[in-house]
């Protein structure tokens, strides 16, 4: 399932407070800025920054 549109647009990287990318097909969402990727489980976007990983 995805995620809602509003929800994306006012979600921010927790770190730099920049714009995501979400990438369905990996369920994850990424900061190109801080290049960290966001876990999405069960449709709930984890917006820890020690949960995140480099990409």
């Amino acid at each position: 399932m995805a995620l809602d549109k509003e929800l994306l647009e006012i979600l921010a990287c927790p770190k730099c407070k920049g714009d995501l990318t979400y990438k369905e097909k990996e369920q994850v969402l990424e900061c190109p800025a801080c290049r960290l990727r966001y876990p999405i489980k069960d449709d709930i976007p984890i917006m820890l920054i020690d949960e995140a990983e480099s990409f």
